[in-house]
């Protein structure tokens, strides 16, 4: 066994490990109760706009794009632009054509001036509408055709219905190899309530659309690896890998 082999066998033994520490696992999920509860992911940006998202699954995402290497991109749910800002990044450093394509039903005037003005924008789409909407839906099958390999990552409505139809939509365009990555996943593993503002909680989220999804789909699996070593991550069962 060379040395980097020694050490990717390592770090595997670690993370494995990680699962059976229970005192490890309780502090993680405490600082996840009293983080999101502090909007904690609110206070971070990538290449100066606002990226809502915990660093740690910003972490695991390079690793992924790094990985797969995708030409497209598609991501629901823009807010500011910072995550479509760090996938273009990304994709800039990997060289090539590569794209990212960001949905949303109501882009903010100034964050599409934000995004548009952007070093990066070079290499972004963007459609205002709903994710679901047969137009949209339309618009982003007809951008990734001829895409030899597309990454998807949900982040737009957390509700169960809404989800469940992103699923089903935008599944079929990932390639054996890439990821479907869902985000806010952690709703079910919050108390029931801790969103009285909004139309998801326990039992009505990404996580139980997820586990519906998979019921019914063989091309997909959860990477437990990948939250095994966060620890940390908004996205409990979301990194699915498209294994066929």
């Amino acid at each position: 066994m060379n040395s980097i082999s020694k050490f990717e066998a390592e770090r595997k033994k670690r993370i494995h490990e990680r699962v059976n520490n229970s005192e490890l696992q309780q502090t993680s999920k405490a600082f996840l109760n009293e983080t999101l509860k502090a909007e904690y992911s609110y206070g971070f940006s990538w290449m100066g706009r606002p990226i809502i998202q915990y660093p740690q699954d910003i972490m695991a995402l390079q690793e992924i794009i790094w990985q797969v290497k995708p030409d497209l991109i598609i991501e629901t749910g823009i807010a500011h632009g910072g995550s479509l800002i760090f996938s273009a990044s990304m994709l800039e450093l990997l060289g090539g054509d590569g794209e990212v394509l960001g949905l949303d039903i109501d882009i903010r005037e100034h964050n599409r001036l934000e995004i548009e003005k952007h070093p990066m924008s070079k290499r972004i789409t963007m459609l205002e509408g709903s994710s679901i909407d047969e137009e949209i839906v339309r618009q982003v099958v007809e951008f990734a055709r001829g895409k030899k390999k597309v990454l998807v990552c949900l982040d737009s409505m957390h509700s169960h219905e809404h989800v469940a139809k992103e699923l089903e939509l935008y599944s079929p365009l990932v390639n054996q190899g890439s990821y479907l990555v869902v985000f806010d996943t952690i709703i079910e593993d919050m108390p029931v309530g801790s969103f009285p503002d909004r139309p998801w909680d326990k039992g009505n989220n990404p996580k139980t659309a997820v586990w519906e999804f998979l019921k019914h789909n063989d091309r997909f699996v959860i990477d437990e690896e990948i939250q095994n070593k966060l620890l940390i991550t908004v996205a409990p069962d979301g990194y699915l890998k498209c294994i066929k």
